[in-house]
């Protein structure tokens, strides 16, 4: 219990939020301070106090902290995005990554075009240089969800380039 505090007179932010007595072996109370109820009511709307207090019941000790960080997470995210919760956020975050790794090897692949190029133009020798064929990236453009809406996840052929590092999606 590393936050939890000794308390006074006051009651936890459970107990405030559902307008009872706070009795001093309150489950609750350790987890949710007197200045969390926002904390609390958002658990408790998604979850319910019930539910709340039957878990933590059934966690161990030690681990009810991190439990309760999670609902809070959770209780959060089902909030703000009540379809997918945390998983839509997972799923952008994934989606944003694998583009991210899509622009890096279009990256990769134009800086060793652009080094062969120099490295061609600096040799003496007559001979025709020939680079090989572009090979073919992965695009994200085959996916049909809602989690990217960046112009970066349209497909770029073999011979179109990104000119600029704007169309990279930004993680916020």
């Amino acid at each position: 219990m590393k936050g939890y505090e000794p308390r006074s007179s006051s009651s936890c932010a459970a107990c405030k939020f559902l307008k009872r007595r706070c009795i001093p072996n309150c489950i609750f109370a350790p987890y949710f301070r007197s200045d969390e109820c926002k904390k609390f009511a958002k658990v408790h709307k998604v979850f319910g106090a019930s539910n709340v207090s039957k878990i933590l019941v059934e966690v161990p000790e030690e681990q009810r902290e991190d439990t309760v960080n999670s609902l809070a997470y959770e209780a959060e995210a089902r909030l703000r995005d009540p379809v997918y919760g945390c998983i839509g956020a997972i799923a952008l975050l994934q989606r944003k990554m694998v583009e991210l790794q899509h622009d890096l090897a279009i990256a990769k692949d134009r800086l060793a075009r652009a080094a062969a190029v120099a490295a061609a133009a600096t040799t003496t020798s007559t001979d025709n240089v020939s680079l090989p064929p572009l090979p073919e990236f992965f695009t994200c453009s085959d996916f049909s969800d809602n989690f990217c809406h960046t112009p970066s996840s349209q497909s770029l052929t073999r011979h179109e380039t990104v000119d600029d590092f704007i169309q990279i999606p930004y993680i916020f």
